[in-house]
């Protein structure tokens, strides 16, 4: 059940001895503490349990959406390492990350190094690029597309990369690369031709689901606690429906997925833009409707629900809107529809 689980992550303004934390410095802590007590040993995709690996993604985004990411990057790591054969990494502190945008501007390569091979260049949007231990990175081999695994010691992230408000404590930034050793998991193209690709991207939207669950919540509590008018009444219940849509669509996308783990069927790419598509909607319709029956107030005045906003705004942005659109359009011109 997507319910509640006890992970916060607040966010203290400054240290014990008066001196300004970074960002992201108690999403951090509740992070590692999280890897490390072993809460983030989640079912793999696919195994029969996706439905409460997803839950457990959703309960973290309720608490905080940028705890959330970092979860959701390791969690996902995870997955890809046993999915390609390099099996679990050894229990304890090795938090993981998974850094495979390729937005246009200066990007990653990897060169062949002796027997080995090494990363040179930039690397943009990099969650916890001061608090993972070892990434999963894309980059541009001579080969083509390929995906390493490296360790962040000797990286640096890049200062003022992330400017915004909206998911700061993510610890979003870019990283430069120098020469860094890395080791090849699996082969060109491997990490975007295996079939829990899409499944990985469902899951993305099993956290988007839970920030907005959160805002959600901020209604409900609005109208459990007083007479909100009729007109907010009418939002909370728009609200209810569209929640209740984009759970079920959750639940029928990991019933699908253990249903076919190999994605045999083919229908894993179609199943992960529909999903993101109607939670991305739904949450945006909850953002909008939270706003329009409470007003200003909580914005203005309830800490977590304007950061949980702020951060829903940016996460959802991992939806490319119309040219993902235009994608599962063209599926759908290709292969039919049941409907």
């Amino acid at each position: 059940m997507y319910g509640v689980v006890d992970l916060t992550a607040g966010e203290p303004d400054a240290a014990a001895d008066g001196t300004a934390r970074w960002p992201g410095s108690a999403v951090a802590a509740a992070f590692a503490d999280a890897v490390e007590s072993g809460r983030l040993n989640l079912p793999l995709p696919g195994g029969g349990w996706t439905r409460e690996r997803w839950s457990v993604l959703a309960d973290l985004a309720g608490d905080d959406l940028s705890l959330a990411r970092l979860a959701e990057g390791h969690a996902d790591a995870l997955a890809i390492l046993a999915e390609l054969g390099h099996g679990t990494p050894p229990a304890g502190n090795h938090r993981w990350g998974v850094w495979a945008a390729q937005p246009p501007g200066p990007g990653l390569t990897a060169s062949r190094a002796g027997r080995g091979w090494r990363l040179d260049g930039i690397k943009q949007y990099c969650s916890g690029a001061h608090s993972v231990t070892d990434a999963l990175v894309t980059a541009t081999a001579p080969d083509g597309n390929r995906l390493f695994a490296a360790s962040t010691t000797d990286l640096v992230p890049v200062a003022g990369t992330w400017p915004a408000v909206g998911m700061a404590a993510s610890d979003t930034l870019d990283v430069r690369f120098a020469g860094i050793p890395a080791e090849p998991v699996g082969g060109p193209g491997g990490y975007t031709d295996r079939p829990g690709f899409a499944h990985g991207g469902a899951g993305v939207a099993a956290c988007w689901y839970g920030g907005a669950r959160g805002v959600g919540r901020t209604l409900l509590a609005a109208a459990a606690a007083r007479d909100v008018g009729p007109h907010a009444l009418a939002h909370l219940g728009a609200v209810d429906i569209a929640l209740h849509t984009a759970r079920t669509a959750l639940d029928v996308a990991a019933a699908e997925i253990d249903a076919d783990p190999q994605d045999r069927d083919d229908g894993g790419k179609l199943r992960a833009l529909r999903v993101r598509a109607v939670v991305e909607a739904v949450s945006t319709e909850v953002m909008l409707r939270v706003g329009r029956a409470l007003g200003a107030g909580p914005l203005c005045h309830e800490q977590a629900h304007a950061r949980r906003v702020a951060d829903l705004t940016v996460y959802l942005r991992q939806h490319h809107a119309e040219r993902n659109l235009a994608e599962l359009g063209a599926l759908v011109a290709d292969r039919g529809v049941s409907w």
